[in-house]
């Protein structure tokens, strides 16, 4: 299981560099080449794994949308390859950046260790010593 789909690359970036980003010698001219990308999104689910297994327990039973991102992000800079552009790669930083702050705990995907949507306990709670201005309390005021 890949933390994004084909469908996410395509939905999040161009037709065309997706296109150029997947051809290989047998790809079909002007068509994603499908077990290219799909290859690429299991790479970089396994680099994501890399960083998570130390704090979740694998594989995670929800994937939070901070992942689908941080997947395609990365599958496209390897797709790139050593050509990727500049902001191809910051993104891909920016990506194991995150992973690495995720990790150490200093940022949470909002699921518990076992990979489930976490449990909080900051609830707000209000509590009242009752109506100051009630009519029973006012003594003749009102």
């Amino acid at each position: 299981m890949t933390y994004a789909a084909a469908e996410d690359m395509q939905a999040r970036f161009n037709h065309q560099d997706l296109v150029l980003l997947t051809e290989r010698e047998p790809s079909t001219p002007g068509e994603v080449d499908m077990a290219v990308l799909t290859q690429a999104l299991e790479d970089a689910t396994a680099e994501i794994n890399a960083y998570l297994s130390g704090r979740y327990t694998l594989p995670l039973n929800i994937v939070p949308t901070a992942l689908v991102r941080i997947c395609c992000d990365i599958a496209r800079y390897f797709l790139s390859g050593d050509n990727a552009p500049e902001h191809i790669h910051q993104r891909y930083m920016d990506a194991v950046k995150f992973l690495k702050a995720v990790n150490a705990g200093t940022v949470s995907l909002g699921i518990d260790s076992q990979g489930d949507k976490a449990t909080t306990n900051d609830t707000a709670l209000m509590e009242s010593a009752g109506s100051v201005f009630a009519r029973n309390k006012a003594k003749g005021f009102i």
